[in-house]
């Protein structure tokens, strides 16, 4: 019986794994472990594993690796935490392979300790380009540890055998996000209403913004250019989610509160989980922040997005994506440029360029069928 193990960190991997664990968990033939770390057990990001587990999973070990520090060396002593809890998990479990996906700092602590404990890695998403944040050489690393690769569009399979990976090992399947919207029973507007506890209004805006992490000293101001702009809106409902355990993400989540505390057309989440976040883009006329979920699953919504600064520059982009500089000015005309009526006619035709789903199901029969037989031997692979 093979063992798969799957590691996350975060609500939003979670999201984008649970189908492939569900196709796992429910095949006689595999084994699932699953490994939680990082946000998924702090109080302060919402104990998210709760919810991995009121959705029929096992966690088989728990991580703890989050000090009460978002500062470069409070970062730096978590994935120290991680690389130690990780091996002695990897060394509990004996996993046949592990599965990782994206670009955080606990997910390259996994790969490291994998790699060592000479476990096959499958990565998901990589090749992607985020030029703003420690996650670009973050993801890219992991993509030289790992020995089995899943992409999300053409382009990204094309930059993964760029860094000398080779080509039979790379596998285009699409963006995973896609099978979550095409998957889950969405809320209707009164029962996201009632669970969020939140009225929608003539306009409303869903803002996600993480911290800039290649950028020193910027979060905070471009926060505050943000919320200047939106606390001018007239009409306007306004929900925030909290950004992730990044560099200044608690200088944040303190600015996110005090304006929700004195603007009663906002509200703020710690998490709203996948099913109502993806819910609640069906009712509002925008993402606007700096997360990926702005690129990959919101133009499957025809919704537009508004992309602020360079923490996902180089991401393939939707022509529903409105891109602005972190200032009040550049924000303030992504906007209005959002309500215009040839942005908004523009919308009906748009087409998600990572796919209309079904990556997970291919990413599974990979996953299942594939010889990892000398699999921990790669040769580079020159062009």
């Amino acid at each position: 019986m093979r063992k798969i193990c799957i590691v996350t960190g975060t609500r939003a991997e979670y999201g984008l794994l649970r189908w492939i664990m569900e196709l796992i968990q429910n095949d006689s033939d595999l084994k699932l472990q699953i490994v939680v770390t990082g946000m998924h057990l702090s109080p302060e990001f919402g104990l998210t594993y709760r919810i991995i587990e009121d959705e029929g999973f096992t966690i088989d070990k728990k991580i703890e690796i989050l000090l009460s520090s978002d500062t470069p060396v409070g970062i730096s002593k978590s994935m120290g935490l991680g690389l130690m809890g990780f091996a002695d998990a990897f060394s509990d479990l004996k996993p046949d392979i592990v599965v990782l996906l994206g670009d955080r700092f606990e997910i390259f602590s996994a790969a490291a300790a994998a790699l060592i404990a000479r476990i096959p890695i499958a990565h998901l998403h990589g090749g992607e380009r985020t030029e703003g944040a420690f996650d670009e050489a973050f993801r890219h690393s992991i993509t030289k540890m790992s020995h089995i690769h899943f992409v999300a569009t053409e382009e990204y399979r094309k930059r993964v055998i760029q860094l000398g990976e080779n080509p039979d090992s790379v596998f285009f399947v699409g963006g995973l996000g896609i099978d979550s919207i095409k998957k889950l029973k969405l809320l209707d507007k009164e029962e996201l209403e009632r669970s969020i506890g939140f009225k929608f209004g003539l306009k409303n805006l869903l803002i996600t913004f993480h911290p800039v992490t290649l950028e020193s000293d910027t979060s905070e101001s471009q926060m505050f250019e943000l919320l200047h702009v939106l606390e001018k809106l007239e009409d306007t409902n306004l929900i925030f989610t909290y950004p992730n355990s990044d560099n200044d993400g608690r200088k944040l989540i303190q600015m996110i509160d005090t304006f929700v505390e004195n603007h009663k057309n906002s509200i703020a989440f710690v998490s709203l989980g996948q099913l109502k976040y993806l819910s609640c883009i069906q009712f509002v006329d925008c993402v606007i922040g700096n997360s990926s979920s702005g690129l990959i699953e919101v133009p499957s919504f025809s919704k537009g997005t508004i992309n602020i600064g360079d923490r996902q520059k180089g991401r393939i982009q939707a022509r529903s994506v409105i891109q602005c500089d972190p200032n009040r000015e550049s924000i303030k005309s992504a906007i209005q440029r959002l309500y215009t009526k040839e942005f908004q006619d523009s919308l009906k035709a748009i087409e998600n360029p990572y796919g209309n789903g079904g990556a997970s199901d291919k990413v599974f029969k990979i996953i299942k069928n594939i010889s990892l037989d000398n699999k921990l031997k790669k040769s580079f692979n020159d062009l």
